[in-house]
């Protein structure tokens, strides 16, 4: 697989280094930089847990990458941890604003793997080893100083620099603040809708043409002379009291 565009190095950092000999010289473990001209120069590789030695691999040896591997060409230069120690680097380096006051700490670089130019930095406000924290790009440009273990910038506070990613704990909050949104529109628009159903004007009651509508008593007279004897038989004659009608009184 081909080397990306652009490369962060904790990526690179990620993946065991294996040479065109077929050997594993284990996983990275830093960058080796020049700051002054905000260029990475290469990285370095642990072969082993259990010896001091490092092997510090040049850029341009890098031929290709994949998802645990990175592939080299040629022979490292070994070295020992304390001398890599005294290399100048600006990772985990404090990062200062405009009145000298600490804003954060460099966690992150993005490169050109062709070249090695650093096209930005990515600040974290808090400790950078905790997962799921947030991430501001520092472009080069916005360095006003740098020195060992601190860079100074004329900035005011980190929200003047684009951030690269939420943490888990803003991504919450900016979720809930538009679901409250999206909840206070659909409440806004149904108290729109029963406002305007109750401005409408009441029903209007069913004419009754020009008769008058019968009074209660009238519709029980009216009940009571109607005829509900069965069809063929003889109407009932109410006139009549039932003392006469019965035959054996």
């Amino acid at each position: 697989m081909p080397l990306p565009d652009l490369f962060l190095l904790s990526d690179l950092l990620r993946h065991r280094v294996r040479c065109d000999q077929g050997l594993d010289h284990g996983p990275g473990v830093m960058a080796w930089m020049h700051p002054p001209v905000h260029r990475l120069l290469g990285w370095v590789s642990r072969p082993s847990a259990l010896r001091n030695h490092r092997d510090v691999w040049r850029l341009d040896q890098c031929r290709g990458v994949d998802d645990q591997q990175v592939y080299v060409k040629g022979f490292p230069a070994e070295t020992d941890q304390l001398t890599l120690d005294r290399l100048p680097t600006l990772l985990d380096a404090d990062l200062l604003d405009r009145d000298g006051e600490r804003l954060g700490q460099i966690a992150d670089l993005a490169f050109v793997p062709t070249s090695g130019e650093i096209l930005y930095y990515l600040v974290s406000r808090s400790d950078p080893r905790l997962p799921g924290s947030s991430r501001w790009r520092l472009s080069p440009e916005r360095i006003v100083d740098q020195q060992p273990g601190r860079v100074s910038t004329a900035l005011r506070n980190l929200d003047d620099l684009p951030q690269a990613r939420a943490s888990v704990r803003q991504d919450l909050v900016r979720r809930s603040r538009h679901w409250r949104e999206q909840l206070q529109q659909f409440g806004d628009r149904a108290g729109e809708r029963l406002e305007g159903w109750l401005e409408e004007p009441p029903w209007e009651e069913p004419s009754w043409g020009e008769q008058p509508r019968p009074s209660p008593q009238e519709s029980r007279e009216a009940w009571d002379d109607e005829d509900w004897s069965e069809p063929g038989e003889p109407r009932r004659d109410r006139s009549r009291s039932d003392h006469d009608e019965d035959p054996w009184i």
